[in-house]
């Protein structure tokens, strides 16, 4: 498959890119600024294209099988650049998802997304953007799979998640590392089990893989 990975120069971006390489997918990696074009073909973008989430992006979609969607605007700005990057761009990513016949769309999500008022204040924004997103993505009419990590760690990878529909607990205890993240978002790809589902994650227990193929 053609994957866009859109936000791929983001921490998580990037390592779905890399993990991407070697695989059978095509990876297409699509980032705001010309100066980021070098680093994500030395990780191993087959392609890489410059397109703005906040204009007129729909030019990154031709020939593309499936999308991962991991842009976000960051710790470092307030409520209006979530709105229009973390919200509008993931709504009009799946418009054009629609329009150009997509068969996957996998979208980075978080755990507190479901309950943006349990969210602290700083976090809210982002939550309700996250909601509102994973909401509209759901009533589309695309193949979607939608992944909520718990805080993202740096950690080394541990290949192990527990993985369950709903929030078992605190949601701030579902930590897990940016590299399994990525590990999940490219094994969803295609992957029938969560297809069309919203799926909660943590490190845990079991393979990547089994932990996947396990979901009903």
């Amino acid at each position: 498959m053609n994957i866009l990975i859109i936000g791929a120069n983001g921490q998580v971006g990037k390592k779905v890119v890399k993990q991407l390489k070697g695989t059978h997918h095509h990876s297409i990696a699509m980032v705001r600024k010309e100066n980021q074009v070098k680093e994500l073909q030395l990780l191993g973008a087959d392609k890489v294209i410059v397109e703005d989430l906040e204009k007129d992006f729909s030019h990154a979609f031709k020939d593309v099988d499936a999308v991962i969607f991991t842009a976000g605007s960051g710790g470092n700005t307030g409520a209006d650049k979530t709105m229009l990057v973390d919200l509008w761009g993931s709504i009009k990513a799946i418009n054009l998802a629609e329009q150009f016949n997509i068969k996957h769309f996998v979208q980075l999500s978080a755990t507190n997304s479901p309950n943006p008022d349990e969210e602290v204040e700083k976090m809210r924004p982002y939550a309700v953007a996250k909601h509102v997103s994973d909401f509209y993505l759901k009533q589309s009419s695309l193949d979607y799979t939608i992944i909520h990590p718990g805080p993202l760690l740096n950690d080394e990878p541990t290949g192990k998640i527990d993985v369950s529909l709903e929030v078992k607990g605190d949601p701030n205890e579902y930590l897990i590392t940016r590299e399994d993240v990525a590990n999940i978002l490219v094994q969803s790809i295609g992957n029938k089990n969560v297809k069309n589902k919203a799926i909660f994650i943590k490190n845990g227990n079991t393979f990547i893989k089994e932990a996947l193929d396990s979901i009903k």
